[in-house]
């Protein structure tokens, strides 16, 4: 049974307070007892409208919970998303302000740009394939305004998919010239590898994910259109960010990318 629409508004203005102020605030699940994926998704939707509301525009989408190892911690059996701005941007090697950050973990990731809508009903593996223009390496930068990430489902979700900030490699590169569920991936951290992965660790295959996206959207009458990003999911195990970290992402066939975090000790840190 979906929750009050006044118990929504109120988890909505606590998430949106822990954004603004740094002061991160307790599991949703354990402040609003009996919260389900539904009203997960409708707080995560007030808060988008207040950042649409505020002159933000929305560039795309995310999807989380793409490992098979995370559903299971988290007691799902599918994927979740949240919605990409366009200031979460940032350019290979663009420094990254820690101020605007939460708790930061990076994860390493394939980006699809699409060239073509995808406003079918049911939107399958070859028109999504037909669809993306192109691919790149990315690095996500994934935030909790849930103290110490104590994340389960819904506090994930109606946190925009503990969404943060990304960056894009500049090299795309078509799907034909890539194999995605075979490509390899390390991270480093200061030229120490941090973490390792593959395609096939997204799903199977990170078209999979594009695909559930696709899906998922156009049930909800808000289909993938063209220009949209997709970043599909972590390749490998997310890496906590410090002040003055450097993390560079190679991943085979797709090239690098490096995320550049500010030195500067100014990072919001858990209350």
């Amino acid at each position: 049974m979906p929750s009050q629409p006044a118990v929504l508004a109120e988890a909505a203005d606590a998430l949106w307070r822990a954004a603004q102020t740094g002061h991160f605030i307790p599991p949703l699940r354990a402040t609003y007892p009996g919260l389900d994926a539904a009203d997960a998704y409708a707080i995560q939707r007030m808060n988008t409208e207040r950042k649409l509301a505020e002159g933000r525009r929305v560039v795309g989408c995310k999807i989380g919970l793409t490992a098979r190892a995370v559903q299971a911690q988290l007691g799902v059996d599918q994927p979740d998303f949240g919605v990409l701005f366009d200031d979460m941007s940032f350019g290979d090697a663009e420094p990254i302000p820690m101020q605007r950050l939460h708790q930061p973990k990076v994860e390493a990731e394939i980006a699809f740009v699409l060239g073509r809508d995808l406003g079918m009903a049911n939107p399958g593996h070859a028109d999504v394939i037909n669809a993306v223009d192109h691919v790149l390496p990315a690095i996500e930068i994934v935030g909790s305004r849930i103290a110490g990430w104590d994340i389960r489902f819904v506090d994930t979700v109606a946190d925009n998919a503990s969404s943060g900030a990304f960056v894009l490699g500049g090299s795309p590169r078509l799907l034909r010239e890539i194999d995605l569920r075979l490509c390899g991936m390390v991270m480093n951290r200061r030229g120490e590898p941090v973490s390792v992965g593959a395609g096939a660790a997204c799903l199977g295959h990170p078209i999979n994910a594009v695909v559930w996206l696709a899906r998922t959207m156009a049930a909800l009458g808000q289909p993938l259109r063209a220009g949209d990003l997709v970043l599909s999911g972590a390749l490998g195990p997310m890496v906590a960010a410090a002040p003055g970290d450097v993390f560079e992402t190679h991943i085979n066939g797709l090239g690098s990318v490096k995320a550049v975090f500010e030195a500067a000790a100014t990072a919001k840190e858990s209350q």
